[in-house]
């Protein structure tokens, strides 16, 4: 049945549910803030006080320019010749972790390896908090990582004090992993290998 535009004006309304008043806008308003604040507060504990990137200082690895590290060079500067960086102590802070030795000019000096930590201060320097390889080692250590809470680095020796200093003969992989409050370390291969 066709209706005119009088009687069409003239209808009551029987879809008056479906049209939107300011007071529904704030009642979906209002629910909507209290799902979301509700999330918020749902999630588990382990994300509200997990370290976020973006949460400064804390969360950032020490810089491993500028530090003095625990290496006798006779008056030759120190080089830092590698890093990596990840949370070793399971603490949610990043420590970084530098393969040092001295810059003598020539041959292969031997590195020592150390952990650096960057305290919570403002305007606090980072430290050396361990040191994983003596230089008085005499090794080299190439291919250092950080990975799952471990640093592994690949040693390169000398079987005796007869082998040029520029052609090691020795390799092994160390790891080193942070237990009982100090860093232990295990050879990753039975024994070293000749290269």
């Amino acid at each position: 049945m066709l209706h005119s535009p009088a009687e069409l004006t003239s209808t009551p309304d029987t879809l008056g549910h479906t049209r939107t008043k300011p007071v529904h806008w704030i009642a979906t308003a209002s629910a909507m803030a209290a799902v979301i604040a509700g999330a918020g507060l749902l999630q588990p504990a382990s994300a509200r006080t997990a370290p976020h990137p973006a949460e400064g200082p804390q969360a950032t690895a020490p810089d491993p320019a500028g530090v003095t590290y625990p290496l006798d060079c006779k008056g030759a500067p120190q080089t830092v010749t590698a890093t990596a960086q990840g949370d070793l102590d399971g603490d949610g802070r990043p420590e970084t972790v530098a393969a040092v030795r001295c810059d003598a000019g020539s041959g292969t000096p031997p590195h020592a390896i150390y952990v650096l930590v960057q305290d919570r201060t403002a305007g606090a320097r980072p430290r050396v908090v361990a040191t994983l390889l003596e230089a008085g080692q005499r090794k080299t250590a190439t291919d250092l990582t950080v990975r799952d809470g471990a640093v592994t680095a690949t040693l390169l020796g000398y079987s005796s004090p007869d082998v040029p200093r520029y052609s090691p003969d020795l390799k092994q992989r160390a790891k080193w992993r942070w237990s009982d409050g100090k860093f232990r370390q295990e050879l990753t291969d039975s024994a070293a290998r000749s290269v």
